[in-house]
């Protein structure tokens, strides 16, 4: 499998539901914000909501930062209003919520399991350029940490206006950074 960082998101269009109403998603949409689009199996399942609930609890602070968040599933935008009706849990849910049921944006990104028609826990984070700068994508029983998944969007998003500078392991915002050079071989 080779890997989708800093490649460009491919073309989609898909119908979400998305704060009571189902809207049209593309690819263009991605584009002039920074993006997290995150993968899941399936609707009205188990680690599903805990994730997306998380996420739910977060999506303030993405919102601050400039970030939208998609959630995306090969459900029908129509299997997700009725989760959305039906769970207090994903009642929370701000962010549009992804229909693939053809899989084919699940396939895009790599985290099609084709012999179940359903995608592997795959998060990406997505510069304004429509980019791919973080690709995380896990097994189906090893949930999410939303405010992992934030840290790590400050991170990409300080890298990309501060030319030269890395983040270390566990950065934080407002922490040091390193700038590699020369004199930092063996000495970290």
């Amino acid at each position: 499998m080779s890997s989708l960082i800093n490649t460009t998101v491919k073309p989609f269009k898909a119908t979400a539901y998305h704060n009571g109403k189902f809207v049209e998603v593309t690819d263009a949409d991605l584009k002039g914000k920074w993006s997290v689009v995150c993968f899941y199996p399936a609707d009205f399942t188990f680690v599903c909501p805990t994730e997306l609930g998380d996420l739910a609890d977060t999506y303030a602070e993405f919102q601050k930062i400039g970030v939208e968040v998609y959630s995306v599933s090969t459900d029908t935008h129509f299997t997700h209003k009725a989760w959305h009706d039906a769970s207090d849990t994903i009642k929370k849910i701000q962010y549009p919520m992804i229909g693939d049921p053809t899989g084919a944006i699940t396939r895009n990104f790599g985290v099609m399991i084709e012999e179940a028609g359903l995608a592997l826990r795959g998060t990406f984070v997505i510069n304004p350029d429509g980019v791919i700068k973080v690709c995380e994508i896990h097994d189906l029983g090893i949930g999410r940490d939303a405010s992992e998944l934030l840290r790590k969007v400050k991170a990409a998003q300080y890298v990309a206006t501060h030319d030269g500078e890395v983040c270390p392991a566990k950065w934080k915002e407002g922490e040091k950074t390193l700038k590699p050079s020369l004199d930092l071989v063996g000495k970290i």
